[in-house]
């Protein structure tokens, strides 16, 4: 499908990734929280899953309305919230998307995860220190002290953990999306990377290594 091209096929596994995407926020709420009220959300695997296989603007779109639904429904939050959302969301998306959309290879695909995971925590810590202090009703230096003890370990392990479940899924969600015929033929083949048992194994080992890192931020283990 072609990036940009705005066809019912585009719409509708837009609005199917969107809904996945909402629905991996609704059951992340049984999850243990890190100090109480950050969240971990698989979502944003979801959203880079999609910017992978539409381009970036798919994936920020589907970060809008996600954050947006999310707002008038589940969180309690408000606007700050949608705000903080569509931040994380769309600095972790951006620099995979982009590379992959350059070169549809599989160093890319990692390569670009890596950067997105920097990205988000980099950006996490700047808008936590400005934002946080309105959204929790305390003094900036509480949460300039929480900056690196709390802020940067939680960004570094939920992005790890979300460019992990991406590189385990993306070709599992390419073949089912393709054989229900909703990727085109001649598109789906273009620059396809390969991925051995070997790469997945890696992926899932480092995905185990950054969930245990999250169980301990939560005081679960």
């Amino acid at each position: 499908m072609k990036k940009n091209q705005i066809t019912p096929q585009y719409i509708a596994v837009t609005a199917m990734f969107a809904a996945l995407a909402f629905i991996s926020v609704a059951v992340s709420e049984v999850i243990p929280k890190v100090q109480g009220f950050l969240s971990y959300e698989p979502k944003d695997a979801i959203i880079v899953i999609a910017g992978f296989l539409f381009g970036p603007l798919s994936g920020v779109i589907i970060s809008l309305l996600v954050s947006f639904i999310e707002m008038i429904t589940i969180s309690s939050t408000g606007p700050i919230g949608f705000l903080m959302n569509v931040i994380a969301s769309c600095s972790f998306l951006l620099p995979p998307a982009i590379l992959y959309s350059k070169s549809r290879t599989k160093k890319s695909a990692v390569l670009g995860l890596v950067f997105g995971v920097i990205c988000m925590t980099v950006s996490m810590l700047l808008w936590n220190y400005s934002i946080t202090p309105l959204y929790m009703g305390v003094e900036r230096k509480v949460v300039a002290g929480m900056l690196l003890s709390v802020f940067l370990p939680f960004n570094l392990v939920k992005g790890g953990i979300n460019a992990c479940i991406t590189l385990i899924l993306y070709k599992p969600v390419v073949t089912v999306l393709r054989n229900a015929h909703l990727v085109k033929t001649s598109e789906e083949n273009e620059g396809k990377p390969k991925y051995s048992a070997g790469f997945f194994a890696i992926a899932a080992a480092v995905l185990v290594t950054f969930v245990i890192s999250y169980l301990a931020l939560t005081g679960v283990i």
